[in-house]
C-alpha cells in the first residue's frame, strides 16, 4: 500500500527534538487521535492458552496447534491467519522441546525479518514513519548493551537458523538495537504483561512527562487518545516511561533506555519533585540532606535487589524483603514518599500471588490516593490500581466498596481507551452480576 497519512496529525521537525507529530486539527479528552496496527507483535509465553496468540483476545476454551501443541487461537480463522509467523517457531519448538528459550525480544526480531522479506511496500502501520527509520543510537550504546545485542543475535542465529534468511551481523546488530529503542510493551487493563510489538507510527512521537496523549491497546493494535485539549499545531507528546518517580529518577532512565534528557515543563520546574520525595513530619529532629541521601541510596538499591530477587526467593522472602525496607525507609520518609510507594507496590505484588486478599488491600488502600496525586489525569497506573482494588474488594463480599472503586477506574478508562472498549464492558458486565 502507499503511503496516505494520518487524518488530523502530520510529521514534522520539532525543534530539539527532531522528527515528531503535530495535530492538525482539534482534539478533546478522549478523543481517538489515530489508530496504529501493530507492524509485527508476540504473545508472551506465560500468557499462551490464555489468550489467543494472533488477535490477543482473552477467553476461555482456546483451541491448540496440532502440531507444537503450544499456540492456541480463537478459532481456525486465527490460526490460519498466525501461520504466516507461528511456522517460524512451530517446527523450532517440536525440534528443541524444552531448550526452546529465546527471548520475547529474539522471537519478535525474527518476525519482523520474516515479515521484510514478503513485504515490500509500506505497511498501515507505517504512515508517518517506515521500521527502517527507527533510530538505533549504536555509537551511544556501552559495552552492557552491546553484549547484550550480541547475546540476542547468537540466539536469533541458534533458534532459528534453519528456518530463516537471517542478514548480516552489522544489520542484525542494527536491528536489535531499533526495536530496543521503539518496541512497544502490550499490557492489559491492570497492567499486566501480555507481549511485545512495534508500532512505528506511535513511536514517531516524542516524549513528555506531562504528555498529551496516551498509547492503549485493542488487542494488537495501538490506539492514541488525547487526554489533554490539544489545538491545531500543538505536538502530540507520549510518555517513554513510569511517571511516578522524582525528575532525577525520571531522566536516569531516559538517558539509559532512549538516550535523551527530557526538558519538559514538569521536568524545568521539577513542581512535583517536593511531593514525591515527603519526608516524615512528626521526626524529633528534621534529617540532615546527607541522611536523606543515604535513604535515597538505600531504595535505590534495594529496588534494584528486589528486582533481582524475584528471580531465585521465595514468595515469603519476598514479602520480608518490602515489609524491612519499608520500615527501613519510613524512618525518615512518609508513606507518600515514591520508595515508599514503590516497594508498597511490590508487597502488593506478591501478596496477589500468595492470594492474601486482605493483606493485598491493606497496600492498595495506601497505594491509590498518592497515585492519583503524583501521576498525572487520566494515568492508567491509577486506573489499574482502583480497578485491582475494586476486583479485591468485589472478591471479599464488600460490595458497595467494590462498584464505588471499579466505578473510579472506569471514569479513568473512559478516556484512556474510549468508553466502547471490550475491557470497560467487560467491568460493567462484574458490576451488574453483583447487583
Amino acid at each position: 500500500m502507499k503511503s496516505e497519512g494520518i487524518e488530523g496529525c502530520e510529521r514534522f521537525l520539532s525543534v530539539g527534538k527532531g522528527r515528531g507529530i503535530k495535530a492538525t486539527t482539534h482534539f478533546k479528552v478522549g478523543d481517538l487521535v489515530f489508530a496504529c496496527p501493530a507492524y509485527s507483535y508476540v504473545l508472551t509465553v506465560n500468557e499462551r492458552g490464555c489468550h489467543c496468540e494472533f488477535c490477543f483476545t482473552r477467553k476461555d476454551a482456546l483451541s491448540k496447534c496440532g502440531k507444537c501443541k503450544q499456540a492456541y487461537y480463537c478459532n481456525v480463522e486465527c490460526q490460519k491467519g498466525d501461520w504466516p509467523m507461528h511456522k517460524l517457531e512451530c517446527s523450532a519448538m517440536c525440534s528443541y522441546g524444552e531448550n526452546w528459550c529465546p527471548s520475547e525480544t529474539v522471537r519478535l526480531v525474527a518476525r519482523i525479518i520474516l515479515k521484510q522479506k514478503f513485504q515490500t511496500e509500506k505497511t498501515q502501520s507505517e504512515r508517518l514513519l517506515s521500521l527502517k527509520e527507527f533510530e538505533a543510537h549504536l555509537d551511544k550504546t556501552d559495552n552492557e548493551k552491546n553484549e547484550m545485542n550480541l547475546a540476542d543475535t547468537a540466539a536469533l542465529r541458534h533458534f532459528y537458523s534453519q528456518h530463516l534468511d537471517i542478514p548480516n551481523n552489522d544489520a542484525l546488530v542494527q536491528l536489535f538495537a531499533q526495536v530496543n529503542c521503539n518496541g512497544f510493551t502490550i499490557e492489559d487493563e491492570e497492567l499486566s504483561h501480555l507481549g511485545s510489538a512495534v508500532f512505528p507510527d506511535v513511536a514517531l512521537m516524542n516524549h513528555s512527562c506531562s504528555p498529551n496523549v496516551i498509547v492503549t491497546y485493542k488487542n494488537t493494535v495501538a490506539e492514541v487518545r488525547a487526554v489533554r485539549e490539544i489545538s491545531p499545531g500543538e505536538e502530540l507528546f507520549n510518555s517513554y516511561i513510569d511517571l511516578l518517580y522524582p525528575t532525577e529518577d525520571r531522566n536516569e532512565r531516559l538517558r539509559d533506555s532512549y538516550f535523551f534528557t527530557c526538558d519538559c515543563e514538569e521536568c524545568t520546574t521539577k513542581s512535583k519533585d517536593k511531593a514525591k520525595m515527603e519526608i516524615r513530619q512528626n521526626l524529633c529532629t528534621v534529617p540532615e540532606p546527607e541522611e536523606i541521601q543515604e535513604m535515597v541510596r538505600y531504595a535505590k538499591n534495594i529496588i534494584e535487589e528486589f528486582r533481582r530477587a524475584k528471580h531465585y526467593k521465595t514468595p515469603t522472602e519476598l514479602l520480608e524483603i518490602c515489609e524491612l525496607s519499608l520500615e527501613k525507609m519510613g524512618s525518615i520518609f512518609e508513606e507518600t514518599n515514591v520508595y515508599m510507594l514503590h516497594m508498597m507496590y511490590q508487597a502488593m505484588g506478591v501478596c496477589l500471588y500468595m492470594q492474601d486478599w486482605e493483606e493485598a488491600i491493606k497496600y492498595g488502600e495506601k497505594l491509590v490516593k498518592p497515585y492519583s496525586v503524583h501521576y498525572p489525569p487520566y494515568s492508567l497506573n491509577v486506573a489499574s490500581m482502583y480497578l485491582k482494588l475494586g476486583r479485591l474488594y468485589l472478591g471479599l463480599q464488600k460490595k458497595p466498596q467494590g462498584v464505588k472503586t471499579l466505578k473510579k477506574a472506569i471514569a479513568i478508562m473512559n478516556v484512556a481507551f474510549g468508553q466502547d472498549h471490550h475491557y470497560i464492558t467487560e467491568i460493567k458486565k462484574e458490576m451488574e452480576e453483583q447487583e
